[in-house]
């Protein structure tokens, strides 16, 4: 071989250019290794990532008892795969049956599901009843003018109603024929003593006068016919007692049976309240409770009374109970027939628990909670309930303890996994049974 004019063969040439190519490739590769060009491909479904400390912790799990869809927890395998959506099967171990009712949760998962707890906590038993209630006259400070004896009203003092009238003033003029004889048989009585002193005259006139005042006829008209010794064609019926007239039956010239009812006058310095209350709180309210009442025309004014009276009936078509408030009326801004908002405050004796009311699921048959065990496992548990109580709590009387936790939102959710899971062991103890039977028969055939 010919050597080239820098005195190098063919062949050396070809070894020099090989290894530059060599050391360029290295070091390219080099440099896009460290400049990131080169990476790591990231765990896919068909290659995932291999943690050597989960794989670790998963062998120290126990025994693992069927696969089930993460989609649908009764759609159960008893080998991993894939579920009928395409999704990945979800082991379940042995240790999540060991409570077949309870329900374990990651964190993540309870953050999803939005679940809240409360506390069990002791305290005193406050509840405040709002209900309606209407305005109605104190039946005892209420009265009616009746005659005792037929008439016709001559003159009317009194010709509407709602008239305020004071105690003794003249209500009606009557003209009686009974009260004319009676007037004419005490004064021939009355000058008939006068004139003599014996015994039988003074009964006579005593007999007379008494019959004048079983008609009503007050003192004063009785002392006012001895005076001026003339029977007065008519008799003036005066109030019973200071009030307001709220029912008047008179016309002046009208005629009145005995025993009409002419007027009825009504105290209203003092008025009830009848409040209606549901059965279920009637051992909450005793007499002499407090209680507060506001009217829709005086909004921010508030009036407090008592409770004077429980009635020992229910209203038949409304089921409810009527209790009877006491309120004072100085200024007569309480008018009978009136509604109001009322709200009376019961404490029961003593203290007990309580929860929020939320956390309760009442089926109909049974009052349900979800307690918190910790771990993010949770637990029905059965409870007896209370009254309702103030601040949306309520008694707990048997099922919980003082300081437990309790689930108030999300719930539902929990017990629908409960009651999966319940029916998931369910069908997997008759699925057992099942195999065990046709192994059983298996057997005996194989003897036969």
């Amino acid at each position: 071989m010919k050597a080239d004019g820098y005195g190098r063969k063919p062949g050396s040439l070809l070894v020099i250019v090989f290894l530059t190519v060599i050391l360029t490739l290295l070091l390219a590769g080099g440099t896009a290794y460290f400049m990131g060009y080169l990476r790591v491909p990231a765990p896919s479904e068909e290659h995932p990532q291999i943690d050597h400390k989960t794989a670790m912790s998963d062998t120290k799990k126990e025994k693992i008892l069927y696969w089930r869809a993460p989609m649908n927890p009764t759609e159960i395998y008893d080998k991993p795969g894939k579920s009928a959506m395409g999704m990945d099967l979800v082991p379940v171990y042995e240790d999540d049956m060991t409570d077949p009712e309870a329900v374990k949760i990651d964190p993540v998962t309870q953050q999803n599901m939005g679940i809240r707890l409360g506390k069990v906590t002791k305290g005193p038993l406050i509840h405040t009843f709002r209900t309606y209630g209407h305005i109605t006259p104190d039946e005892t400070l209420t009265a009616q003018v009746n005659l005792k004896t037929s008439g016709w009203i001559e003159k009317l003092h009194v010709d509407f109603t709602g008239k305020y009238v004071e105690k003794g003033e003249p209500l009606f003029d009557l003209y009686s024929p009974e009260l004319v004889a009676a007037q004419e048989e005490y004064l021939v009585a009355f000058r008939t003593v006068g004139q003599s002193r014996s015994t039988g005259r003074k009964s006579l006139r005593d007999s007379s006068r008494s019959r004048l005042r079983f008609f009503d006829v007050p003192e004063s008209e009785i002392e006012a016919l001895e005076e001026s010794g003339k029977v007065k064609k008519t008799v003036m019926i005066r109030s019973p007692l200071s009030g307001f007239v709220i029912r008047r039956n008179a016309e002046e010239g009208a005629y009145i049976k005995a025993g009409s009812m002419v007027f009825r006058i009504a105290d209203l310095s003092q008025v009830w309240v009848d409040v209606h209350i549901y059965e279920y709180e009637l051992s909450m309210v005793q007499k002499g409770q407090q209680a507060e009442m506001t009217l829709p025309y005086l909004p921010g004014k508030t009036f407090s009374g008592t409770v004077a009276y429980v009635y020992p009936y229910l209203q038949p078509k409304t089921r409810d109970l009527v209790i009877r408030l006491v309120f004072q009326n100085p200024e007569m801004e309480l008018k009978p027939e009136m509604y109001a908002d009322i709200r009376i405050n019961s404490a029961l004796k003593g203290e007990g628990l309580t929860i929020p009311s939320e956390a309760v699921i009442r089926t109909g048959r049974r009052n349900v909670v979800f307690i918190s065990a910790g771990n993010g496992k949770f637990l029905p548990r059965d409870v007896i309930l209370g009254p309702l109580l103030n601040h949306g709590r309520v008694q707990v009387l048997a099922g919980l303890t003082d300081g437990e936790s309790v689930v108030i939102s999300g719930q539902f959710l929990l017990d629908s996994e409960s009651n999966l899971k319940e029916a998931v062991r369910k069908m997997m103890d008759a699925k057992v049974i099942g195999k065990a039977k046709k192994e059983e028969a298996g057997f005996f055939e194989d003897m036969e």
